[in-house]
């Protein structure tokens, strides 16, 4: 494990069943749970869990935005609507790519990006 770089990012999930079921399903995730209130996530790039809270990670409230690769864009904004994402900004075009943003069933806030049409 290499020091002074990020390792692992916890987010608030008010229902972490169903914030899991949605990442297995749209994104392929595993989980492990730590007892009723916490749940580590795997095979997502970086580790982190999820843990039980009554409030959502979003960027206009000072949170960190976590940002997805996906080498089908179109093909990711689908599969999140499909399992039950709400998407909060369509998919736009920035400097270095394409992303857009979405809102998981508790409420955080995500981005998915990938290379330029």
């Amino acid at each position: 494990m290499e020091s002074n770089k990020i390792n692992y990012v916890e987010l608030p999930a008010k229902n972490l069943a169903l914030n899991k079921a949605f990442f297995e399903k749209a994104f392929g995730w595993s989980f492990q749970d730590f007892g009723e209130e916490y749940t580590a996530f795997e095979n997502a790039g970086l580790d982190g869990g999820f843990f039980q809270a009554d409030f959502a990670s979003r960027p206009k409230n000072g949170a960190a935005l976590v940002v997805l690769y996906c080498s089908d864009i179109e093909q990711a904004l689908a599969r999140v609507q499909e399992c039950g994402g709400v998407i909060e900004q369509e998919i736009f075009e920035f400097p270095g790519g394409r992303r857009f943003h979405f809102l998981d069933p508790c409420g955080n806030e995500w981005a998915v990006w990938s290379e330029p049409a």
